[in-house]
């Protein structure tokens, strides 16, 4: 069964419209309305009846401030319903009240922070599985940056400096939320210079397909394992299907790791791919809700 719902994993720092604020420019306009990555997200959902958004800030430390931003920003683009999972712990997971929203969103975001408390809060919990059956069955879109996009999958990255990621231990994987399989994503991707982090997390486990968001870019996942690349940087996907060499088994830990044959795409705004098929696809694939 394919899921009815939309994902869109986004790298971090996407455009909540602060630039308009600083007096209203055509192309900030332009980058905001038609090809920020909130109206992308906003588009997804849907219109048959007032779009209710749910943001939700449990990988942030600053609750408040981050909603307050998201708040602003989906105002910008229309959006009149838009409450805040205030969720810090495990019980507030369980909050009967949020439990009763989440039933009734179109469109739930995550924003960013720390994945781990993403997946130490959110894992076996009543939210996490209302969640998951929404995303299955109806056309719920699920939004996540930085954190949020990183802890989608099934296997998360959790920690790894960029400038020891060439060697074996120094990142650190665990088990996310699992909205999707078999792929393992990473953010910041550009800025932060994480090729090698999410190389060495293929080589690791190289059934998966590593997705490199960066910043203000993103993708839109339909029926699964549809990737659509939006915004305005570039998506790097690795895929270790014909990985010959690999010496990430017979290594001693801090020893730098030798990968052969991974397979790289740069994939820019409209490009495909294809999860299952582990496949460049083409471009512009159509994301609406009506099929």
């Amino acid at each position: 069964m394919l899921p009815k719902g939309f994902l869109v994993a986004v790298g971090g720092a996407e455009d909540k419209g602060t630039d308009l604020e600083k007096g209203i420019i055509e192309r900030n306009r332009l980058n905001f309305f038609e090809l920020g990555i909130l109206s992308n997200i906003i588009n997804l959902i849907d219109k048959s009846q007032e779009p209710i958004v749910e943001v939700v800030t449990t990988a942030s430390s600053i609750h408040d401030e981050v909603f307050d931003n998201y708040k602003s920003a989906f105002e910008k683009l229309g959006v009149k319903n838009i409450g805040h999972f205030r969720i810090r712990n495990r019980e507030d997971s369980a909050n009967p009240e949020y439990l009763e929203r989440l039933k009734k969103a179109n469109c739930i975001m995550f924003s960013g922070g720390n994945q781990l408390r993403l997946s130490s809060i959110f894992g076996g919990t009543e939210f996490l599985q209302i969640l998951k059956e929404k995303y299955m069955n109806e056309p719920l879109v699920i939004g996540g940056t930085s954190a949020g996009a990183m802890a989608m999958s099934n296997t998360m990255i959790y920690e790894g400096t960029a400038s020891l990621a060439h060697l074996k231990g120094e990142v650190r994987m665990t088990t996310g939320i699992g909205l999707i399989q078999n792929v393992i994503i990473d953010t910041h991707f550009d800025k932060r210079g994480r090729f090698n982090r999410l190389a060495q997390a293929v080589a690791a486990n190289p059934g998966t397909i590593g997705i490199g968001l960066g910043e203000n870019t993103g993708v839109i996942v339909k029926d699964g394992f549809n990737l659509t690349t939006i915004g305005l940087g570039s998506v790097i996907v690795i895929d270790g299907k014909n990985i010959d060499y690999n010496n990430i088994a017979d290594i001693e830990f801090g020893a730098p790791i030798s990968v052969e044959n991974l397979i790289v795409h740069i994939m820019s705004a409209g490009d495909v791919y294809n999860i299952r098929e582990r496949n460049y696809a083409g471009k512009d694939l159509k994301v609406d809700i009506e099929d």
